[in-house]
């Protein structure tokens, strides 16, 4: 039975971890037959944003572990505490919260800043050849972390978001929300998810569902 490791952003796309990405990660690994644990940074949101009306919420502050128990049922860990000694593989879903809290890629695009404890997590599990399934936007962080690897990668079709994760050393595939991008030779498997917002739950789990097949296969 392998045990993966799951690292959260937060609770809700806007400003943390996709909720139905998170979700429906979960119940890949579980369909699998996987084991996990959850995994999220112990610090504070950039900052929170109202989904009803989708606008920032001036002066509100939120804890991303906090947050990502919400999803997690209580059954989360400090990020700190994950040692990829102790796992088969890691996965990364998708969301603003990576974009935003683990880097600010959301912001910066290819010259984005990087969370030094989340580089050094995806760094360990990559050294010790261990595979990493990042889903919707978490690529970014892929590339931001070991682009110099050249790592083969898809947020989907958006050219613009391509070219970012091309300029630190990445190599784009385009990939249709129901499928996924399997780099063998890095162990990197990516899914686009709700890159496209306009994406159906069963072509999202779909290609969820293919990258934790492949994420298993590889490890």
């Amino acid at each position: 039975m392998k045990n993966v490791a799951v690292i959260l952003s937060g609770c809700g796309y806007l400003d943390g971890a996709e909720i139905r990405e998170s979700v429906l990660t979960l119940l890949a690994l579980d369909t699998e037959g996987a084991q996990y644990k959850i995994f999220a940074p112990n610090k504070m949101q950039h900052h929170v944003v109202d989904h009803l009306k989708g606008e920032e919420q001036p002066g509100a502050t939120r804890n991303i572990l906090e947050e990502s128990a919400r999803i997690a049922r209580g059954e989360i860990e400090d990020v700190s505490h994950l040692n990829a000694d102790d796992f088969d593989a890691l996965v990364l879903p998708g969301g603003f919260g990576v974009a935003k809290n683990m880097c600010s890629f959301a912001f910066d695009g290819s010259g984005a800043s990087v969370d030094e404890e989340m580089v050094g997590k995806i760094k360990d599990f990559n050294t010790a050849s261990k595979p990493i399934g990042a889903i919707c936007i978490a690529p970014a962080l892929i590339a931001l972390s070991i682009g110099d690897h050249k790592p083969t990668l898809t947020i989907g079709t958006d050219e613009g978001t391509a070219s970012e994760l091309e300029k630190l050393g990445a190599i784009h595939q385009v990939c249709m929300t129901s499928e996924c991008v399997v780099d063998e030779k890095n162990k990197i498997v990516s899914t686009p998810a709700y890159m496209d917002d306009n994406a159906s739950i069963a072509d999202v789990f779909s290609g969820i569902s293919k990258l934790v097949k492949n994420v298993i296969k590889l490890s």
